[in-house]
């Protein structure tokens, strides 16, 4: 388990961390089309809390594309680097994440997120945020629309219906299990929407989540309650 230490320069007011996503926005690249579905690898990352501790715990699953069985996986503990504030939650997140995924001793390929991409009030998610940073194929898939209007798709495996922002569609409800509310897929970086749905599909032949995710959350739950329950209930990396 790597510790982490939030960086120095790491954005601790709200006008700051808007700053830093005007910024790194343009850097997103929207004209490819992403690794194929079933090919490669990918890896899920997630994230979990203990607020009374100020702790958050990232993991990072590498699967086979093909197989969906586990390749490499890491973990990482740090303090929770910003405050709770919706559509800045990456803020929040990425200092672990980005260490759980340094740990890892494989290629992460696609990288899939439990959040956003696009689909966000400034359309720099989680997903696009991570992208950006690290150069990789991202995907967010969320599991709910967050402020953005959808028709519910039809019941069927596969189905999708856009996610709008007014006229514009920046993600699809995707059906992933028959009858069961659908996740909602948008474009990180370096993937067409096209793409980012038929990975979430391929991700996805049991669980309404991603098995990606669904493994990074699971490992991450495990990590933090492993972390808190040192003694003292705390590390120094994460403490302060």
């Amino acid at each position: 388990m790597t510790t982490v230490r939030i960086p120095e320069d790491w954005p601790t007011t709200e006008a700051q961390a808007r700053a830093v996503q005007d910024e790194l926005r343009d850097r997103v690249v929207l004209d490819e089309p992403g690794p194929p579905p079933g090919t490669g690898r990918v890896t899920g990352v997630d994230v979990a809390y203990d607020d009374e501790r100020g702790a958050v715990a990232a993991a990072a699953v590498v699967l086979d594309a093909a197989t969906l069985a586990v390749v490499a996986q890491a973990t990482a503990v740090g303090r929770v680097s910003f405050p709770y504030v919706p559509g800045l939650l990456a803020f929040r997140e990425i200092p672990t994440v980005l260490a759980a995924l340094e740990a890892l001793h494989q290629d992460p390929g696609l990288v899939v997120c439990d959040g956003y991409g696009l689909a966000h009030p400034r359309r720099f998610g989680l997903a696009s945020h991570l992208g950006v940073l690290t150069g990789l194929p991202t995907v967010g898939v969320a599991k709910n629309p967050f402020t953005f209007a959808y028709v519910e798709p039809a019941a069927p495996r596969g189905s999708t219906a856009p996610l709008l922002a007014g006229a514009d569609e920046v993600g699809r409800a995707v059906r992933t299990q028959a009858g069961v509310k659908p996740v909602f897929v948008s474009v990180g970086r370096r993937v067409s929407l096209d793409t980012a749905c038929a990975h979430t599909l391929a991700l996805a032949p049991k669980y309404r989540v991603p098995e990606s995710t669904r493994r990074a959350d699971a490992l991450c739950r495990e990590a933090l309650k492993e972390a808190v329950a040192r003694p003292g209930g705390r590390s120094p990396e994460y403490g302060n």
